[in-house]
This record gives C-alpha cells, sequence and structure tokens, in this order.
C-alpha cells in the first residue's frame, strides 16, 4: 500500500466504527501558553480530557501534524541518526470522550493491524502497565485480559510506570496505556534472539507502533491521583513507522512518504544516497526538516529570533548547515524542495498549496541570510587563528596542539549557527582541537538560563463552585457585572507569586486572536484587586491577579479598564478596515501573517512582495479614513455556522483553529467581513482618525505595517504641525518654507565643500612639516606627532606618509570631543619584510589610551577614553621602532 492509501484506510476504519473524522488542527499553537507546537495528536482535545467543555462527538479520529522540537518530546538531535525519529511527523489516532474504553479500544486497534492492513499477527508484541507499588497503582488486568483473548500470552509483556503509564505533564488527566510494537527483523535473526527480548530497548528494527492510553486519573499538584469523573481513550499511532512497516522498510526514511524529498536531494547534491554514512545522514536532516519547516510556515508561522519562530530558525538553519557541510551547497538550495514536498502531500493538507509561494520565498530568504552569516562565522574563525598565531601562544592551553577556547566555539555555535561538529572539522583542518567542556558548560548555562525563565510553579485549583462550567464571556455587552469567582490557584514565575482566578461570568476579554487580554479590577466588599492581564488557557478564562480576595467565596464586582479597553477596540475595527483597504489597493493576494493589538497601536502582518509606496500607504489611509467618517454600524453575528460564513465570503486568519460555529464582524457587507473573536466599536466613526506609522519587511513575502487611531494619531499630526512651526520659526518664517530649507541645505553642502578642501590644503601643509620633522631610527624612517585634523584625514594623510620612504612607520594621534585616536601606518617593504605590523602594534600603544582597535598589517587605528595618554603611546611606537635593527 502506499502511504495515501494507508492514512485513508485508517480513516475508513474508524468512519466505520462510528467515529466522526477531523481534520488535522494546526501545528502551530496560537492560545495556549503551555506549548507552542502540537506535539501529540492529544493536543486540541486537552480542554476535553479537562472535563472544561463537553465535546461535540463523543468519538473522534483524524491524522494530526505534529512538531517535536523542544522540552519534554525533544527528537531534534535523533533525526536523521536513527531510522524513526522526526521534527514533524503524522500521528493517526482514535479518541473516545466518556464512551468506548479499554474493550473496544484494543480489540479495534488488534482488528484494523491484523485485518485490514494485514500485519503478521507472529511479528507483534503489547505491553501492560504493571502497576507502582509506590503510587499505589495495580497491575492493568483488564487490559491485560483483553489482551490474552486475542494475542497469545508470551507476547504480552509487562511494562513499569516510565513505559506504560502515560501522563500529560506534570499535573493533569493521566492513566496506563498499551504500546503495540512490531519485530520488523529477518526470519534468520527472529530465531537467534526472541523479539519480546528487544521490545523498548532502543532496537530500531523492533519498533512501538501504537499507542492506546487509557486516560483515568488526575494528578494533582501534590502527586496525588484521583479518579476522573469520566473515562477516555487516546490513542496515537506514528504514520511514517507504519508505513515503514507495511511496505517492508526497515527505515522510515525507505518509504514513500519521504522517497521523493531524497531522490531530490541526492540529485541536487550528484550524491548516491546509501553509498556513505554522513552524506546519507545528511539527505535525511534536510527530507526531515523540509517538512517541518513548510508546514509551520503554511500554518502562519515563520522564522525569527524569539519562542515558536525561532525553532523553526533553529531548524531550516540545521538543515542548511548539513547541507553546506556534508553535501558542499555553497548557495540556497533547501527553497527548490518546498515544491516537491507540497505536491506529494497537498492534497492532504490543501494549505501547503495556498501557501506555496510564500513558503517558497520565505525559505529562501532566509538560506540566503543564514548562508551569508555562515561566511560571517568562518571569517570570525579565521580571524580568531590569526589573532591567537600573533599572540605568542599566551593561551595555547594543550601540549601537541593549539586549543580553541570553548567559549568562542559556543559563541559561533550560539550566535552564528555554527553545529560543533563544523568548528572541529575546521580547527583540525587548522591544526587545532576544541575545548569540549567549555562549550559544553557554555552549552548547559544557557540550558540553565532558558529553564529558569520558563520556570513556573503552579499550584492545583482550589474549586470554590462545585460542578461550574466553563466560564461565560459577557464583555461584548458590558464592561462591569457581579459574578463569583469558580476556582483559583497560585503560581510562581520568575519568584513572583501571582494568583489565575476564574469566574462565572467575566467581562474580560482573554488574550486571542493577536488582541491583548483585558485589565481591570476586581472589587469584593471593601477590598479592590487589580487585574494585571487575562488569558486563556484550555478555555479557561484566566484573570492573573496579585492577590485574591480574603474571602474567594463572596461575590465580586468585574470591572474591565473602560478606556483601555475602548482605545483597543478603536485598534482592532481599524485593522479589520485596513485589511479590507489592503486588498482594494494592493489586490487580493493580501492575507494576514499575524497581528498584535493593544490600546497603543496595531501591528499588521500580511502577504506582499514589494515595499509599499508613498502612494499606495496613502490610498490605503483614504479609504480607512473614509469608511470611519461614514460611521458604518458594526454588524456581528457571534453563533454562525461555520458554512454559512465561508459562504458569504468572511475572511478567516489560516491557521487559526475554529469551531462549528463562529463569530463573524462586518463593517459593510461589501467591504470588511470576518471572522473575530475580538472586541470591536460599535460604529466606525468611534475610531475618529487612522495614520500608517511604518511599513517594513519582516520576512521574504511578508510585510509589516503599523498604525494609530483615535487620540494617538491626533497626538501624532499635532507633533508633525509643531515640529513644521519650529522648524519655519528657525528659518526666519519664510513665505515658501520648502524652498527656505533646501535653500539652507544647499548653502550647508557648500559650505562643507569648502571646509573640506581648506582641511585638504592644511593636510597637505601639515604632510610637508612632518616629512621635514621625520627622524631616522635604525634606518627606519620615523615620524610621530599629534595633528589637530579630521579623523579621515588624518587616515588619508598617514596612508600618503608611509610612501614618504622605502622604510617608513608613522604614527599619527589627536584628540576630540575628550577621547583619543591613534593611526599607525608602516610602509610596505617594512610589512614584506614581517619586521612591523600596523594591527599588532595599535593594539600595544592603545592601552596607553585606555582603549584598543586594529587594522591591517600596513595602516591601523584605535580609539581610546584617555587623551592623557597620547604622548605615552606615541613614545611607546618609538621604543617600538627602537628595537628594530
Amino acid at each position: 500500500m502506499n502511504s495515501t492509501a494507508i492514512r485513508q484506510a485508517f480513516l475508513d476504519y474508524f468512519k466505520s466504527k462510528g467515529h466522526q473524522i477531523l481534520p488535522s488542527a494546526p501545528m502551530v499553537i496560537k492560545n495556549d501558553p503551555t506549548l507552542m507546537f502540537t506535539n501529540a495528536g492529544m493536543n486540541q482535545f486537552k480542554d476535553l480530557f479537562l472535563g472544561n467543555r463537553e465535546a461535540s462527538f463523543k468519538r473522534v479520529a483524524d491524522t494530526q501534524k505534529c512538531l517535536r522540537v523542544s522540552g519534554k518530546h525533544n527528537d531534534l538531535e535523533e533525526v536523521g541518526i536513527d531510522t524513526y525519529h522526526h521534527t514533524m511527523f503524522e500521528m493517526l489516532g482514535n479518541w473516545s470522550f466518556g464512551d468506548y474504553f479499554k474493550k473496544e479500544a484494543i480489540e479495534w486497534g488488534w482488528e484494523f493491524l491484523t485485518e485490514i492492513v494485514k500485519i503478521q499477527k507472529d511479528r507483534m508484541y503489547v505491553t501492560v502497565f504493571e502497576g507502582d507499588a509506590k503510587e499505589g497503582l495495580e497491575r492493568d488486568t483488564e487490559a491485560f485480559d483483553y489482551w490474552r483473548a486475542l494475542i497469545p500470552q508470551d507476547r504480552i509483556l509487562m511494562g513499569s510506570k516510565k513505559d506504560n503509564f502515560w501522563e500529560m505533564g506534570d499535573t493533569g488527566p493521566c492513566g496506563p496505556c498499551s504500546e503495540i510494537h512490531v519485530d520488523l527483523r529477518d526470519d534468520k535473526e527472529r530465531s537467534q534472539v526472541t523479539g519480546h527480548l528487544l521490545v523498548n530497548t532502543g532496537n530500531p528494527l523492533v519498533i512501538e507502533i501504537w499507542n492506546l492510553v487509557f486516560i483515568q486519573y488526575n494528578r494533582q499538584t501534590s502527586g496525588q491521583l484521583n479518579p476522573l469523573p469520566a473515562r477516555h481513550v487516546d490513542t496515537g499511532m506514528g504514520f511514517e513507522r507504519l508505513c515503514m512497516v507495511l511496505q517492508g522498510k526497515k527505515s522510515n526514511y525507505d518509504t514513500d512518504v519521504f522517497q521523493p524529498l531524497i531522490h531530490h536531494i541526492a540529485g541536487l547534491a550528484e550524491k548516491e544516497y546509501g553509498s556513505d554514512v554522513k552524506t546519507d545522514t545528511a539527505i535525511r536532516v534536510i527530507a526531515d526538516h523540509i517538512r517541518a519547516i513548510s508546514f509551520a510556515i503554511a500554518d502562519g508561522q515563520l522564522p525569527s529570533n524569539v519562542k515558536a519562530g525561532y525553532v523553526i530558525r533553529r531548524i531550516l538553519r540545521r538543515a542548511v548547515r548539513y547541507g553546506y557541510t556534508f553535501l558542499g551547497f555553497r548557495d540556497p538550495f533547501l527553497y527548490t524542495l518546498a515544491p516537491v514536498l507540497i505536491n506529494q502531500m497537498g492534497i492532504v493538507f490543501p494549505e501547503l498549496i495556498s501557501q506555496k509561494d510564500l513558503i517558497v520565498n520565505v525559505v529562501k530568504e532566509e538560506e540566503t541570510a543564514f548562508l551569508r552569516t555562515l561566511a560571517t562565522g568562518i571569517q570570525k574563525f579565521t580571524n580568531y587563528i590569526g589573532c591567537r598565531m600573533q599572540d605568542a601562544g599566551s593561551r595555547i592551553l594543550h601540549p601537541a596542539s593549539h586549543l580553541i577556547d570553548g567559549g568562542f566555539a559556543f559563541e559561533l555555535f550560539d550566535t552564528y549557527g555554527f553545529p560543533i561538529d563544523l568548528t572541529q572539522l575546521m580547527a583540525r583542518e587548522a591544526g587545532w582541537e576544541v575545548d569540549m567542556e567549555g562549550f559544553r558548560k557554555g552549552l548547559e548555562e544557557q540550558k540553565s538560563r532558558s529553564r529558569q525563565a520558563a520556570s513556573v510553579q503552579t499550584s492545583d485549583w482550589v474549586v470554590v463552585v462545585e460542578d461550574s462550567v466553563l466560564p461565560e464571556f459577557v464583555g461584548y455587552d458590558t464592561l462591569k457585572i457581579e459574578t463569583e469567582i469558580s476556582r483559583y490557584r497560585k503560581i510562581v514565575t520568575r519568584g513572583q507569586e501571582l494568583y489565575h482566578i476564574v469566574l462565572d461570568q467575566t467581562p474580560f476579554y482573554a488574550e486571542s486572536g493577536g488582541q491583548v487580554g483585558d485589565k481591570g479590577w476586581l472589587s469584593s466588599g471593601n477590598q479592590k484587586i487589580t487585574v494585571i492581564d487575562t488569558l486563556k488557557e484550555n478555555d479557561l478564562i484566566i484573570h492573573i491577579c496579585d492577590t485574591i480576595p480574603v474571602n474567594p467565596e463572596q461575590p465580586v464586582i468585574a470591572e474591565v479598564d473602560s478606556m483601555k479597553r475602548r482605545m483597543t477596540a478603536n485598534n482592532h475595527s481599524a485593522t479589520h478596515l485596513m485589511h479590507s483597504a489592503l486588498r482594494k489597493v494592493l489586490g487580493t493576494h493580501v492575507e494576514q501573517k499575524g497581528s498584535l493589538v493593544d490600546d497603543e497601536h496595531l501591528r499588521f502582518d500580511f502577504t506582499h512582495f514589494a515595499k509599499l509606496g508613498k502612494d499606495e500607504i496613502e490610498a490605503v489611509e483614504k479609504i480607512v479614513n473614509s469608511k470611519i467618517r461614514e460611521n458604518i454600524r458594526l454588524n456581528e453575528e457571534r453563533a454562525m455556522p461555520i458554512a454559512d460564513a465561508k459562504k458569504i465570503g468572511a475572511m478567516a486568519l489560516f491557521g487559526e483553529k475554529y469551531g462549528d460555529f463562529v463569530r463573524v464582524v462586518t463593517f459593510d457587507p461589501a467591504f470588511s467581513v470576518e471572522f473575530c473573536g475580538g472586541t470591536h466599536v460599535a460604529s466606525s466613526g468611534q475610531i475618529g482618525l487612522f495614520k500608517i506609522i511604518s511599513e517594513s519587511a519582516i520576512a521574504a513575502g511578508v510585510r509589516r505595517i503599523e498604525a494609530i487611531t483615535a487620540e494617538k494619531a491626533e497626538s501624532w499630526f499635532y507633533e508633525k504641525l509643531h515640529l513644521l512651526d519650529e522648524v519655519s520659526e528657525t528659518l526666519k518664517n519664510p513665505k515658501d518654507l520648502l524652498k527656505g530649507m533646501k535653500n539652507l541645505v544647499e548653502e550647508n553642502q557648500a559650505l562643507r565643500k569648502d571646509a573640506a578642501e581648506l582641511a585638504k590644503i592644511r593636510g597637505g601643509q601639515v604632510k610637508e612639516d612632518l616629512i621635514k620633522k621625520a627622524e631616522v631610527i635604525n634606518g627606519i624612517t620615523f615620524i610621530s606627532a599629534i595633528v589637530d585634523l579630521d579623523t579621515e584625514i588624518i587616515k588619508n594623510l598617514a596612508f600618503e606618509l608611509r610612501t614618504c620612504a622605502d622604510q617608513a612607520f608613522i604614527v599619527l594621534a589627536n584628540e576630540s570631543d575628550g577621547k583619543a585616536g591613534l593611526t599607525v601606518a608602516v610602509s610596505d617593504a617594512l610589512v614584506k619584510a614581517g619586521k612591523l605590523n600596523a594591527g599588532t602594534i595599535i593594539r600595544e600603544i592603545a592601552k596607553e589610551v585606555q582603549g584598543g582597535g586594529g587594522g591591517q598589517p600596513h595602516i591601523a587605528t584605535a580609539g581610546g577614553k584617555n587623551p592623557a595618554g597620547i604622548p605615552a603611546a606615541l613614545e611607546r611606537a618609538r621604543e617600538i621602532v627602537s628595537r628594530e635593527s
């Protein structure tokens, strides 16, 4: 079976068992503070397991895009080395939310594998939780008995808590699990060593393909396990591994999931896959990584230097490094793989097709930039070696060879993206070694800093109202209500103690869809508590406060900061108007790729492949301000079926997860209709005024606009007007201000030209005077002086003076703005003879002015903060030339 047929067989089978087939959720997670990427099929159902909302369907199945590169589930360093780890992978899964449990999950799993896709029964083993005395957990005899009815008992293995008790995290839903393993070894190997001895030992041919998790407990912060009111099933099967089994391969990379990419990469590199271990590893790494990169960009996550964007950039750079180091790629190549992937998987994941141009352009630009960074890093490495060679071995630590400082190796890794093996390779070629202990120390310190920065201690929820339902958001209609606390918990982050409070009803908008969370107050009796921020976690609206009411069981008054909400609403509604205006001015290819809306400004990222001209920006502003003056009333549908919303042309943010019913916000049906859960103005006239204040590129084919509205825009215009008034007054209020400014600029340019000519003449006079005062020391013409000239003129003067004699050594100094400047120049003959080096000399004499510098062997400059040391610096130069014979 090919991979497409295998995927469909799974979905068809579970559809026949009454499961609703769902599309994959986005791989990039937008509104979960605990996760950046979907790393398991169950992520989109966390709120169901936690009991925060009711399931729309009791039985569901899907194929889910997953990414594992950070945190607990981190497979990155294994990718390409072994045959079955990946960054991006598909997880086939079936779920039961309070419906069927162990019996059906086990029987259906076995039936699918043995009867539908025909895996040999004698190649499979299953594991069952053996129990854990410390936890007070008994052996999972229920699962064991169901398996014993299907498979010989000697193929049922007991597993420890580590392997056979699944937990979502340190707290939360959990339960025992049963894994299904397949032995892919040849018959001869199987006859020599029985497969059950190799289960869960890391053997690449005896692998787990399916994990059946039986969620029946909830772990508290104290570690205590409490039974859940409803029991659930959560299964996950690695699609790529299943393809390997069914296609008779011994590596995931040999299946038709990866082979089209592998053949393309091998062709580009003019290499034969399978002929060299290092080459093969590089090809596998690249084939894996282009999948992760492409799916992430299609889901709206662009490479960047922060959070999820940094992870994607790191994956992309890792792929480029492997291509650079082991396949000889010196030009961008990764972007050419995207069309191969899209042609292969676009039918199943149509977002790849719709985002094809963006994926290709972003990857190419990232590659180009990183190759430049690599070149910079290589030059830095070369300079490091050169400087160390000049330092007379003062820091050489190894008796047989030079040792590169581990801190420097880590800097190359951290700043320039060098893998340590590339640094080691370059070091060996230069006859050096890398201080790996120092490198590992720097790496561990970085990891420690990251762990501390991300460390959050979270207590268990204290439930105030039993059987409370999901918080009801009433903030579209009111900003102040009386409500009650349903639960709260304490958290400690970065040494600060805060509280998470969940209300039965709340007017506070929780951060999502690019709009920041509301701020405001909770009042209980005489106590008034500040709401610092509002977030959403697993469908709970969480109010972040620095304390809790003295009596949490009493009603509270929840009040949103109305001024901040009003300004935020202005900016959010203006964002919608601007989005439509951009599509009218630039074209319908414009798609939103990200946004930020707060009470200060709005930021909008969108697809477009050229810088906006002044006339285009002005056209967008005119359209938006025209719609503001029309005072268009907001029309909102709070629960429109998503199919109906799509029919009327409502624009959705790609990569967002939407439910069966959506809120649709309209400002004129013929102009702006969008899916949106945010807060908006009642009519567009409230926005008042709109002004774009910046437009820039943030990635290939993605532009960013920042804009302001209302009072902020008004203040912006007043500032500009005041500035014009000040300029006019400075120019004595000319009738034609622009002409007056141009005249001033022309006069200034003429004066600068005259000053430069005078300086040049003066420099020529100084040159003659210096040549007359030159000394000859040990056969070298030595010129040393303090001169009152511009730094650039001094450098040119020194360069000219170095030719005044065959063997000339020039040192010039000046003082400017309380700082010292030094310039050293050496004639070509002295440089060629190896007698004097301007770069080395400048570093030595700059110490006298408490500064530093560098340059080339024939000319170098330095600066320092101690002008009083200039005479000593010149004397030091004299001593250097006096030593030469």
